[in-house]
């Protein structure tokens, strides 16, 4: 287990995406163009229906609800049941979000932690969990596998399959990860931004009956259609899980002014309801991951975990930065893992998220 305490609440790290402009000119410089696999931004364009429900509301001149439209809160209890088989939400206990991103850093804040509280991370995280805690005085612990948080910790982020390394917590170490959350009287936070992306594992929501071992007291489930509905641009996401809490963070979003626009609703209100464009485009990710991690392999890289999500977790065995500027050399952008944790520093996350000419390119270039 490792401790950071949090020197001042607005002293942030370097936003990490800002260390790659030299390598990102240099792949760009490539005769051929840049293959960007380092920010995981889709390029899928927005499915039709989608694009006709946000139109449909466009001309409504009031304000939207921050708890969001019924519609939308009882679709997503459906999608969570049809895809998920989390049963027994409340539709009340649903809340949309500006995508994921503003609740992953804010939530610390909204849930009213404080310096001296904890939050507690996977030794490998997404850094925005990190920057959440910062941005409430908190200290962050980034935990082992199996490692029980400490006592003062408040929150506990879960995040399977994992950003950055698609690696995927079976039923039972969520479970244990739950139960050991509520013995030091934490709350529980579980990012589920990739759960409809499992290949060679099947993820779980901490939600599922088998994880959450009866209640849903302390539990939340982070969901994000950016992905899975190609809705990046949309900022389309939601929370839900235990009402208790969920009632807590709407009263204070409701102040905050935190609400998504209604255009945006009725589409996420449609993405929740029809599945068949989730499953096209799982297929688009599916064929580009069968195309991009052979030819990682072939290339001499080791890919690690990568069951799951939209990331394949990969390393040379030397420093993350050199891997970086081998790849940039040939005209591929990706993120050094060091962006996620000191454990990352021998892998880079190679993203799945370019159209297939770019991808099949990226293959290409490896074998050179």
């Amino acid at each position: 287990m490792s401790t950071s305490a949090t020197p001042d609440r607005f002293t942030l790290p370097d936003f990490p995406w800002d260390s790659l402009a030299g390598h990102a000119a240099q792949a760009r410089s490539h005769q051929g163009g840049v293959v960007d696999l380092s920010v995981g931004t889709p390029v899928d364009e927005v499915d039709g229906k989608l694009q006709a429900a946000l139109n449909s509301v466009a001309g409504i001149p009031g304000y939207p609800t921050t708890h969001g439209t019924a519609e939308l809160r009882e679709a997503a209890v459906g999608a969570m049941a049809r895809r998920f088989g989390v049963t027994g939400l409340d539709p009340a206990a649903v809340l949309p979000t500006i995508g994921s991103k503003e609740l992953v850093a804010w939530l610390p804040t909204l849930l009213g932690l404080r310096p001296g509280d904890v939050v507690a991370l996977p030794e490998l995280a997404y850094p925005t969990y990190e920057v959440g805690a910062r941005l409430a005085g908190a200290e962050v612990v980034r935990l082992a596998d199996g490692q029980a948080p400490p006592p003062g910790t408040k929150l506990v982020w879960l995040n399977s399959p994992s950003n950055p390394t698609g690696r995927v917590l079976p039923a039972g170490q969520l479970a244990e990860a739950v139960r050991a959350a509520r013995a030091v009287g934490a709350v529980v936070a579980s990012d589920e931004c990739y759960l409809s992306l499992g290949w060679d594992a099947q993820p779980v929501s901490a939600l599922h009956p088998e994880v959450r071992d009866g209640g849903l007291d302390g539990l939340l489930a982070v969901h994000s259609l950016s992905k899975s509905s190609s809705l990046a641009g949309y900022r389309a996401g939601f929370l839900t899980g235990d009402p208790v809490l969920v009632a807590r963070l709407l009263e204070i979003r409701k102040h905050a002014g935190m609400m998504v626009p209604r255009p945006v609703q009725a589409a996420v209100t449609a993405a929740l309801a029809d599945d068949e464009h989730v499953a096209r485009q799982r297929e688009r990710y599916r064929a580009r991951r069968e195309v991009l991690l052979p030819a990682l392999k072939a290339a001499g890289f080791t890919v690690e975990h990568s069951t799951a999500g939209l990331y394949l977790w990969s390393t040379r065995g030397e420093d993350a930065w050199d891997t970086v500027s081998w790849l940039a050399r040939r005209g591929i952008l990706v993120a050094p893992g060091t962006f996620y944790g000191p454990g990352g520093g021998k892998h880079v996350r190679v993203a799945l998220t370019a159209s297939d000419e770019r991808v099949a390119a990226a293959a290409e270039r490896l074998q050179s």
